[in-house]
């Protein structure tokens, strides 16, 4: 977050409100949308089972050039067997002509010193995936970038960059990018089109692989997190902050590669709204001191946004409020009976560390001052649901105070608020922090009790409901 300057310190791209669409079934003539049961994840159960290899399953007999056949290369190519095999049946559903396999493939080592070529380009010290629109091939670094993501992320992780990069052949194929197309657009596709392979993973339709849709799938969308744009006004950042890039993967899971296709720059245009592209001038790159002072502008900021008959009553002292009604959810505590919002501000400033060391692996969790500043106004959530009369206990109640959240997290860009209503702003990189935060242990989309859904997937899709939609979208939507 950052101080509110005398200028627009957002860019107000549009000011259309995006509308969302419930995707929904018919259940005994009603109407049952995908969300009625908070502990399904877009329609599907959520499952606890393995996630990686199935055993007993032959090797694919794909080939790539430059394999060794080590476990990377057997990794990579039953990856892109499986994602074919999806392709060959899924295309002709949603796409003219006839569905043609990549034909090939290269493996290479970035370690090695021997210089070989992929795409016109030396693979010497090259650590990347990609697919090459000059030869219509995919290749793949199997000495350096594939084991330091199995190593981060699990092995479903490789299988998810695989998946984007056979994205971009069906794009291809498809004709549904050229060379006027932004980037940022062909990835975005991508990413749908590698969520909407990842379901069919989930649906157990894979030969080679099989996911869970809690902490499996929470795992593969950390991956994506991971491999973001940080600095989106970066000239060199094409593929998203991790909010796109999840978002993109989210619209693919949950409705196919018809909703992938759907994605152009009119879209992401409409879901980045007036929300922060560039740091500006502000030399802290979006770095919020947690404090009192500055928690009590966020009160006033969230007071503003999402007025209640009734405002909590706020204590710095602490977050262990004996509620008679409520557990202790430390560093913030929301208790009903006293309408109390307790905080321990040093152990929030400490969740609140940001990811400054060097990495030589891709980092699993991106800290920062959002991923405190949105436990904080989660349990603000509760309130104003305390307020509506509505149950404080249970899934959708911590859904839907990750859905409340988004909306005023994305109300915090408006231009049109003043310092007297929270001398602070929304700033780039801080809906990644959040993400990150409901991934790894949603505590932003948790009950009155500290409980939450196992799957980060609809913790995340619950915030990003609210960040492109409003209170009405979270009230109907878990209702």
């Amino acid at each position: 977050m950052a101080k509110r300057q005398v200028t627009t310190v957002v860019s107000a791209l549009v000011l259309t409100i995006l509308t969302l669409t419930g995707c929904t079934s018919t259940v005994g003539g009603r109407a049952v949308s995908i969300y009625e049961d908070p502990f399904q994840v877009a329609g599907l159960p959520t499952t606890s089972g393995p996630s990686g290899p199935r055993t007993g399953v032959p090797d694919s007999s794909l080939t790539a050039s430059g394999a060794t056949g080590d476990e990377y290369d057997k990794l990579a190519l039953n990856a892109i067997d499986d994602i074919q095999s999806y392709w060959q049946s899924e295309y002709s559903k949603d796409f003219h002509g006839t569905f043609a396999p990549v034909p090939k493939f290269y493996s290479w080592d970035a370690k090695q010193t021997q210089d070989g070529q992929f795409c016109q380009q030396t693979t010497l010290h090259l650590v990347n995936a990609a697919y090459c629109r000059l030869d219509n091939s995919i290749g793949w670094d199997r000495g350096v970038l594939l084991p330091t993501m199995t190593k981060a992320f699990g092995k479903m992780s490789v299988v998810m960059v695989l998946a984007h990069e056979y994205g971009h052949a069906v794009q291809t194929m498809a004709e549904l990018a050229t060379g006027r197309t932004p980037v940022i657009v062909k990835e975005q596709q991508a990413d749908c089109f590698a969520g909407a392979f990842m379901r069919h993973v989930a649906e157990g339709a894979a030969k080679h692989f099989t996911i869970n849709t809690a902490d499996g799938l929470n795992k593969v969308l950390a991956a994506t997190v991971a491999i973001r744009d940080a600095d989106t006004s970066d000239p060199d950042s094409v593929h998203g902050s991790a909010f796109e890039r999840v978002t993109a993967v989210q619209i693919g899971f949950t409705d196919g590669p018809k909703g992938c296709a759907a994605i152009d720059m009119n879209d992401i245009t409409r879901r980045r709204n007036n929300l922060p592209q560039s740091y500006g001038s502000d030399a802290d790159h979006g770095e919020l001191s947690v404090s009192q002072h500055n928690l009590v502008e966020l009160s006033k900021a969230m007071s503003s946004i999402m007025p209640v008959s009734t405002e909590p009553a706020y204590d710095f002292r602490g977050a262990k409020l004996g509620c008679p009604d409520a557990t202790d959810t430390e560093p913030v505590t929301y208790c009903p009976a006293t309408n109390t919002i307790g905080t321990d501000v040093a152990a929030l400033a400490a969740r609140a560390k940001a990811n400054t060391d060097v990495q030589a692996d891709f980092p699993t969790h991106i800290g920062g001052d959002y991923n405190a500043y949105i436990v904080f106004i989660s349990r603000y959530t509760l309130a104003v649901q305390n307020n509506l009369h509505q149950q404080l206990s249970g899934a959708k109640t911590g859904l839907r105070a990750s859905c409340l959240s988004g909306v005023i997290t994305a109300k915090l860009a408006s231009p049109t608020r003043t310092v007297a209503n929270g001398d602070l702003a929304l700033s780039p990189g801080d809906l990644d922090k959040a993400v990150s935060g409901l991934l790894t242990d949603g505590l932003a989309a948790s009950d009155i009790a500290g409980n939450t859904v196992p799957s980060g997937f609809s913790r995340v899709d619950a915030f990003r409901a609210g960040v492109l939609g409003n209170q009405q979208t979270c009230e109907s939507r878990y209702a």
